[in-house]
């Protein structure tokens, strides 16, 4: 399999947590788990580049490096509100043109949209500057309220961890759903969130915290095989299930029925991917009940069939083809 090329341009003064969220994804070596990709950083000029913890960092790759990468991440823009270098919009077209994926985390949205590269299309960046983008580039279809957003060739991010939830959501467009799942089990992250959840939650009475989802989270994780539903999530949290959705909109985004199909899905796409078992099976292995209803809510959720995402992912070998 070909090393998949991810390249960060860094722009000064260079965030170092938007920049790290790239490189601890697409950059860290980890025993055993195959390298699929290269990662490399380039600026406008090479030398020194000053960052916002307060030290210089030294980059040996200037603007041509943008030529030969397959991705081409934006760690965020300090200087969002000036115009940017003629010479590294021209280069971020360039590599857009040639078919390289572009990705901005944060406040890169805003180099992103300088380069036309957002226009008349979906992004978002970090809720504090949504509007700003909005007012600034009429064109672009700003969603404040959203983690991440991938076109395909174009993906814009929120602020901070959004940027490691994006980079984990593009290795699982990349390599299947296991392999992003190993990457961030070695980063002690969630391996998945989906592009749709509130960046934040909303703000609890100032004289009580909210009740944390993780405990029932954890323990509908390790019981997919089981009909749960969510009268059981709300039985295991001892709330009503009208307070457990008020629960997972506020501190997730999402509905407790989403949230659990989403783990169903996710745990098929993992069986697809690392073992040869027929549909039907897997289907009553993560809950699903059988192949039909995997099928549709697979679809509906990865946009492709069971056998289709197999065949793209799989990893196991056998002399037959298991039904799919």
């Amino acid at each position: 399999m070909s090393v998949h090329r991810v390249v960060a341009l860094v722009l000064p003064p260079q965030s170092t947590f938007e920049l790290a969220c790239a490189a601890e994804v697409f950059g860290v070596s980890r025993p055993g788990l195959p390298a699929r990709y290269d990662f490399e950083v380039c600026a406008e000029r090479r030398g020194s580049v000053p960052t916002l913890a307060g030290y210089h960092m030294a980059v040996d790759q200037g603007l041509s490096a943008l030529a030969a990468a397959d991705t081409v991440v934006i760690p965020g823009w300090q200087h969002s509100g000036q115009p940017a270098p003629p010479a590294v919009i021209d280069a971020l077209r360039q590599a857009h043109r040639r078919g390289a994926r572009v990705v901005a985390i944060c406040s890169g949205a805003f180099l992103l949209a300088q380069a036309g590269l957002l226009d008349h299309r979906r992004a978002t960046t970090h809720w504090r500057m949504a509007a700003e983008l909005a007012d600034r580039f009429p064109g672009v279809q700003v969603e404040p309220d959203t983690l991440y957003i991938d076109l395909g060739d174009v993906a814009t991010s929120a602020g901070s961890a959004a940027g490691i939830d994006l980079c984990l959501h593009l290795v699982r467009a990349d390599h299947g759903a296991a392999y992003a799942a190993q990457i961030a089990r070695h980063m002690i992250m969630p391996p998945h969130r989906e592009g749709g959840q509130l960046q934040y939650a909303t703000h609890a009475a100032p004289d009580r915290l909210p009740d944390s989802l993780a405990p029932v989270l954890d323990w509908a994780a390790e019981r997919l095989h089981e009909p749960l539903t969510v009268d059981d999530l709300a039985a295991r949290a001892r709330v009503s299930t009208r307070t457990l959705a008020r629960r997972f909109a506020d501190q997730l985004g999402v509905s407790p029925g989403r949230w659990l199909l989403r783990q169903r899905v996710t745990a098929a796409q993992a069986l697809l991917e690392e073992s040869d078992l027929p549909v039907e099976t897997i289907a009553t292995r993560v809950g699903l009940s059988s192949a039909t209803n995997l099928r549709r809510h697979f679809h509906s959720m990865v946009h492709t069939t069971p056998a289709t995402y197999r065949r793209s992912f799989g990893r196991h070998t056998s002399g037959s083809q298991p039904s799919s």
